[in-house]
Parts: C-alpha cells; structure tokens; sequence
C-alpha cells in the first residue's frame, strides 16, 4: 500500500473511532431530549460513511446518498417491526442496534448527517486541490 494511501484512511478511521466513542457517550449518558434523539441520529451517518470510506480509499461518488438510503430501510423496518419478526425482541442488543421505533424525524437527522459528511467532502477536496 502506498503511503499516501495510509493518511487519508487513518484520517477516516481516526474520525469512525472518535464518533463511534461520542455515540456510545451518548447511549450511555444522555438523557435529554436534543442529542440524545437528534445528535446521535445525525452522527450514525456520518459513522457509517466514515466506515465505508475508511475501507475503500476510492471515490464512491454517491455514498452519502447509498447511506442515507440504508439508514431509511433500516427506519421503514423499523415501522414493521422487523426485531419482533425475526424473532430477535427479547435480545436487547438487537432492539439497541436495529432500533425499534419509527420516526419521520430519525429520517430527517439521517439526511442531515449525509449532507454534512457530504459537505465536508467536498471542502476536503476543494482544500486538497489547491497548490
């Protein structure tokens, strides 16, 4: 592997690792009714795309949009209750995980979290191009 590969991917895989800490903090220690609701919601997208980017190097150039429409499948199984129907209700980590509760509002903190992750692309090329 070359060695301008290795920044960019320590740069998503520092940022995956210090989201994924803030998300636990929030699970484990929120209890309000902002960023526990809306804040954790905005960063698991941004979790998920740092993930997707921190493994594959190469543009995908859709992949905040394959993201956010992950994260709404996810949210429409939700609304039918997809833990219960495969069986998995009574394992809470399951019902943590997958979630078990629909809401419009989840979706919009989801597209929120693409448009960031998106955004901030973006500026890192903008950034990176210039000399």
């Amino acid at each position: 592997m070359k060695k301008e590969n290795l920044m960019p991917r320590a740069a998503y895989a520092v940022s995956f690792a210090v989201i994924l800490i803030i998300e636990i903090l929030i699970a484990l220690f929120v209890r309000d009714s902002v960023i526990r609701p809306y804040g954790g919601d905005i960063l698991v997208t941004i979790l998920l795309c740092c993930f997707v980017r921190m493994i594959f190097m190469e543009k995908i150039p859709l992949l905040p949009l394959w993201v956010f429409l992950f994260a709404v499948t996810v949210e429409v199984l939700q609304y039918f209750d997809i833990v219960s129907i495969l069986g998995l209700g009574d394992i809470k980590f399951f019902a943590i995980l997958i979630g078990n509760s629909f809401s419009f509002v989840d979706i919009i903190c989801y597209a929120v979290g693409c448009v960031l992750f998106y955004l901030r692309e973006k500026l890192n090329i903008k950034v990176f191009n210039r000399q």
